[in-house]
C-alpha cells in the first residue's frame, strides 16, 4: 500500500484526532472507524497515540522518557509496533529516532526480531496431551512453502515451519512434529494439496480428512458467474439488436434487422434460463449441505449422499460443456464431501441419549442460526438472531431447569463438526503482511 504524506492536517486536527482515539481505545472497531474518517492509516494513529503518551508521561512525571529507562518497556514497545501497528523496520527505526531511542538502527531491531524469533519454537509446547482438529495449509514465499496446522476452535497457530518442499514426507514429519509435543488428531480439514493429504493420512491413518467445501465447489460456482456475465452480454446483443431494428427503413432491411433480433431474442432467452437454472441447483446444494433439516433433525450421510447425486444430476442435464466438465471431479469426491455428516450422525445418536427429542430438534435450529449470525449480512444476521432466540426459547420452555446446561453440550458438540478450512486461510492473510515486509530475508526466525 503507498502512503502519502497529509500536509492538510494540521495541529489541531491532529490534536483532536488524538483526543478521540484516546478516549476510545479498547473500543473494538473504533480505532479503524477513526483512521477511515480521517482518511490515514492506523500505523500513524498509534504513532499520534504513543507520542501523546510520551508527551504526557513527561508532562506529569519526574522521570523524562520512562520507556527509555525500562527496557521491558522497550520491547512491549517494539513488539506492539511490529505486531499490532504492523509498521515496517524502517518505520519503526524512524519511529525510534524521532524518540531519542537508542539504539534506533535498521540493523539493530532485525537482530532483535531475529533473537526474539529463535526463543519462540515453531511448535507449540502444551504439558499434557490434547485432542484437536487440524485445519493444514501452505503459503508461498520466494518460492519456499511455509506450512502451517492451527486448531480449528481456537485457531491457536500449532506449528509453523518454513520448508524445503510440500512433499509427503516433508507434511509427514509436521505433523510427527506434532505428535511429539502431545497433539493428537481427531481429523483434519485442507484443500486437495498432494503431499498434504498423503502426508496426513500416513501419518495419522485412523483420523478423519475433510475435503474443504470451498475448494471442492469454487470452480462450480465460477461457472455461474461466467453465465451471468453471458447473459448479461446476451441481453446486450438483444437490445442492441431492438435499436438497429427500429432504425431500419426499407422493406430489405427492416426483414433483415428483424430475422437478427429473432436470433438475438432466442440467444439471450437461452443464456438466461441456463443462469437461472443452474443458479436455483446451486442455491439446493448449498440448502442440502446443511448439517440439519428445516425441522431440526441432523442429516445422515445416506441423505446427503442422495440428495447430492438428485442435484448432480440435474445439473449435468443442463447441457452445458463448462458444467459437464467442472462437475466430473466433484462427483468422484462425493464420498469426501459426505465425511462431516459421519460425525454429525454420530453426535445425533449421543444427544439423544440425553436430551429429550424436540428439546434437541429446537436446539439444533438454535446452533444453526447462531452458526448463520456471523456469515451473514445486516439484514439475514437479524432474521437469524429472531430465528435463534426463537428456537432456544421454545428449548428452554420444555427443558426448564435443565435448559442452560444441555444447551451448553448440544452446541459444544455441535461445534466440533468442521467442513472448511478457511480459518487457516484467514491465518495466512494475517501472516502475509509481514512475509512481504521481510524483502526476500525469510527464515524460520522471522
Amino acid at each position: 500500500m503507498k502512503f502519502l504524506r497529509r500536509p492538510d492536517l494540521d495541529a489541531q486536527t491532529r490534536i483532536h484526532i488524538v483526543m478521540l482515539a484516546w478516549l476510545h481505545q479498547g473500543v473494538y472497531g473504533k480505532m479503524t472507524e477513526i483512521a477511515n474518517s480521517y482518511r490515514i492509516s492506523r500505523t500513524l494513529l498509534y504513532q499520534l497515540l504513543l507520542m501523546a503518551h510520551l508527551q504526557l508521561e513527561t508532562l506529569f512525571s519526574s522521570e523524562k522518557l520512562l520507556f527509555q529507562k525500562d527496557h521491558c518497556h522497550l520491547d512491549q514497545l517494539l513488539f506492539l509496533l511490529r505486531l499490532e501497528g504492523k509498521c515496517s523496520l524502517l518505520s519503526i527505526a524512524s519511529i525510534l529516532k524521532a524518540l531519542e531511542y537508542h539504539p534506533n538502527s535498521v540493523g539493530y531491531l532485525s537482530q532483535f526480531f531475529h533473537s526474539a524469533g529463535q526463543t519462540l519454537p515453531s511448535t507449540l509446547v502444551i504439558p499434557s496431551k490434547k485432542w484437536v482438529f487440524y485445519l493444514s495449509d501452505e503459503i508461498f514465499a520466494i518460492h519456499a512453502p511455509i506450512l502451517v496446522t492451527i486448531d480449528a476452535r481456537s485457531t491457536t497457530i500449532l506449528n509453523i515451519e518454513l520448508a524445503s518442499d510440500r512433499s509427503a514426507a516433508t507434511w509427514r514429519a509436521h505433523f510427527a512434529a506434532l505428535e511429539e509435543h502431545q497433539f493428537f488428531s481427531l481429523g483434519m480439514a485442507s484443500d486437495r494439496g498432494l503431499g498434504l493429504v498423503a502426508g496426513y493420512q500416513t501419518a495419522c491413518d485412523m483420523a478423519l480428512w475433510v475435503a474443504d467445501y470451498f475448494h471442492e465447489f469454487r470452480d462450480l460456482f465460477e461457472v455461474l458467474h461466467q453465465l451471468e456475465r453471458k447473459a448479461y452480454a446476451a441481453i446486450g446483443k438483444e437490445d442492441d439488436a431492438a435499436h438497429k431494428f427500429a432504425r431500419a427503413k426499407s422493406e430489405a432491411n427492416l426483414a433483415k434487422r428483424l430475422q437478427q433480433y429473432d436470433t438475438a431474442q432466442h440467444v439471450c432467452e437461452q443464456a438466461m434460463a441456463l443462469y437461472d437454472h443452474l443458479a436455483i441447483l446451486l442455491h439446493l446444494l448449498r440448502e442440502a449441505l446443511q448439517l440439519c433439516s428445516p425441522q431440526g433433525r441432523l442429516r445422515t450421510v445416506e441423505n446427503v449422499r442422495s440428495e447430492l447425486s438428485l442435484l448432480f444430476d440435474m445439473i449435468a442435464a443442463l447441457d452445458c460443456a463448462a458444467i459437464t466438465h467442472t462437475l466430473k471431479p466433484i462427483r468422484q469426491h462425493i464420498d469426501d464431501i459426505v465425511v462431516p455428516f459421519q460425525q454429525a450422525e454420530a453426535i445425533a445418536a449421543a444427544l439423544r441419549a440425553v436430551v429429550p427429542h424436540d428439546a434437541c430438534d429446537f436446539l439444533v435450529l438454535a446452533w444453526h442460526h447462531d452458526h448463520l449470525v456471523s456469515q451473514s449480512g445486516a439484514k439475514p444476521k437479524r432474521s437469524h438472531q429472531k430465528e435463534r432466540d426463537f428456537w432456544l426459547a421454545c428449548a428452554e420452555g420444555l427443558l426448564g431447569n435443565e435448559f442452560a446446561t444441555l444447551k451448553a453440550l448440544v452446541f459444544d458438540k455441535l461445534d466440533t463438526i468442521v467442513r472448511a478450512s478457511s480459518l487457516v486461510e484467514m491465518v495466512n492473510s494475517l501472516l502475509r503482511p509481514f512475509l512481504d515486509s521481510c524483502k526476500g530475508q525469510i527464515t524460520q526466525e522471522a
